[in-house]
């Protein structure tokens, strides 16, 4: 058994979401958003390289010391699978392991919106889940996912780095593809699955411009794409889609993604205000006329206010101060967080004091 094993299994013990294990720093777990040192001493530099290498394969090894970082999945027998990113830093190595949970999730678990059901209705375009880092955009894609497998009949190919959340086949077939051990890359899983046939192609993350180009064209051949980025509200994942872009194809790209882009969840995560655990407060964008308007101008701020008028309710859109607010009035988290991550926060201030108390 590997040492690290059991630092592993304490953190799955105290319900964290991470375990942090720098060289030079005492081990730390992440728990409802913080950081908790966990009772040990400081890790040396050669602890470190000694403890992460023997739960580390000799390919995993050579990743490491070629490109100076390695991403994986570990799994622990009787305590669950790990995301696992071990790099070289300052004081020697230092990992990040965040826990995955054995049970897929539903969307209804994650109190998410109720109108992202219309998914399994989807036949082609783009979706995108959006979010700063530690948000559980994977989480949600897997709550997605899972949904499509089980009401819909479709070949769902999923590609990740690492893959986390392990999908059975349901009414659909999914094939999961790791990059790095089924395929080189992303663009190159990407050029492989549409001779696949693909229903569904979900995309771990859009890193680049070449991955963000051969997702659009797989949306344009009939697929829908499902994939991530990392930005903090649907307007700004919009323009970040086509930022990656030279400039000079940005104007046609906006018009192609005016007609393929089917929706945008953007989510970020609060503490709970009476009990341990974190929410998700969502910001949800749709496909409407108006919307696709906007995207086609080069006036995707101007969603920001779309989200806002009662009009986008009426197509299942909601805005993220709109989710906060409800969650406050819902006594899920607590005015500091509402405004921690709000989009204006005196907007939410002013109704937040509008509250009756006994709400």
């Amino acid at each position: 058994m590997a040492r690290i094993d059991s630092f592993l299994r304490l953190v799955v013990e105290q319900h964290a979401s991470d375990l942090h294990f720098h060289a030079g720093t005492t081990p730390t777990s992440r728990y409802n958003g913080d950081l908790v040192e966990l009772p040990f001493r400081i890790i040396s530099e050669g602890e470190a390289r000694r403890f992460l290498h023997e739960m580390m394969t000799p390919e995993q090894q050579a990743a490491l010391e070629r490109d100076g970082e390695v991403d994986f999945a570990y799994t622990l027998e009787g305590a669950g699978r790990f995301r696992a990113n071990v790099f070289h830093q300052s004081r020697g190595l230092g990992a990040v392991f965040r826990i995955i949970p054995d049970r897929l999730p539903t969307l209804q678990e994650l109190r998410l919106p109720p109108a992202l059901r219309k998914l399994t209705l989807m036949s082609n375009g783009l979706f995108l889940v959006t979010g700063p880092t530690g948000s559980g955009k994977s989480t949600t894609l897997a709550a997605i996912v899972h949904e499509m497998n089980a009401c819909s009949q479709r070949h769902i190919i999923t590609v990740e780095d690492p893959i986390e959340f392990v999908h059975q086949p349901l009414q659909s077939v999914v094939s999961q593809r790791q990059v790095g051990r089924h395929t080189e890359t992303f663009p190159a899983a990407l050029r492989s699955a549409l001779r696949e046939s693909p229903d569904v192609l979900v995309v771990g993350e859009m890193r680049d411009y070449e991955t963000a180009r051969l997702a659009i064209s797989a949306a344009e051949t009939g697929v829908l794409v499902l994939a991530t980025l990392h930005t903090n509200s649907a307007t700004k994942a919009i323009d970040r889609m086509i930022d990656m872009c030279p400039e000079e194809a940005q104007e046609q790209v906006r018009g192609v993604v005016s007609v393929l882009l089917r929706g945008v969840l953007a989510q970020h995560l609060c503490k709970r205000l009476s009990e341990d655990g974190r929410v998700a407060v969502t910001e949800l964008l749709f496909q409407t006329y108006a919307v696709s308007n906007l995207i086609r101008e080069n006036k995707v701020h101007q969603l920001d206010a779309l989200l806002q008028s009662g009009d986008s309710a009426a197509a299942g859109m909601q805005s993220l101060d709109e989710c906060i607010i409800r969650n406050v009035r819902e006594g899920a988290i607590g005015p500091e967080e509402a405004l921690r991550v709000a989009n204006v926060p005196d907007l939410v201030r002013r109704q937040i004091a509008e509250i009756p108390e006994d709400a």
